[in-house]
């Protein structure tokens, strides 16, 4: 019953050995009979939650421009452990995630209209939330609305990228602490 499970689980997308214990427990398999099979299972190589952490990382990234703040949120809760998770990070490069954050606000500067400094603020957020640090974020929109106009470009040159970016992460860090 158990190998059924977990066959029927990693047919429809792979798992990690967590993702798969839950599934056990949540149809009353005993942790016993649980361990057993997923110990078998990580043996032959059917659960390899550092393939896993990798191929979600690539994916994740190309797929849905997420950088490795995010990602690492997500392979936490799928319950890939630390050391993992960092390795598989590790394959993303800071010039990568640059790339990729660049790209993702040329592609939104596309259909974006306002005035530079409400937009500035909309893509620098945007990408927050996918997870990039404000230095990556900042200079990332800040380069880009460089290119766009000469009106967005003369905006972007009186952004101070460094002291944006340092006052984003005191905020982060004062957030952190008083939470």
């Amino acid at each position: 019953m158990a190998r059924e499970i977990c066959l029927r689980q990693l047919a429809v997308r792979p798992r990690t050995r967590a993702e798969l214990a839950g599934a056990l427990a949540r149809r009353g398999i005993s942790e016993e009979v649980a361990a057993q099979v997923l110990d078998r299972y990580d043996e032959v190589g059917i659960i390899d939650d550092a393939a896993f952490a990798r191929a979600w990382v690539s994916s994740r990234h190309a797929g849905r421009g997420l950088a490795r703040r995010a990602l690492a949120d997500e392979l936490r809760r799928r319950g890939v452990d630390g050391d993992t998770a960092s390795e598989a990070l590790g394959e993303l490069s800071e010039e990568t995630e640059a790339e990729t954050a660049r790209a993702l606000v040329d592609r939104k500067l596309r259909t974006v209209r306002g005035e530079p400094d409400a937009v500035f603020r909309r893509l620098v957020g945007m990408l927050a939330r996918k997870g990039y640090p404000p230095g990556v974020a900042i200079r990332a929109v800040k380069d880009a609305l460089a290119a766009q106009s000469a009106e967005a470009a003369e905006f972007a040159e009186q952004i101070d990228a460094d002291a944006l970016a340092e006052a984003e992460n005191e905020l982060e860090r004062d957030g952190r602490a008083g939470g």
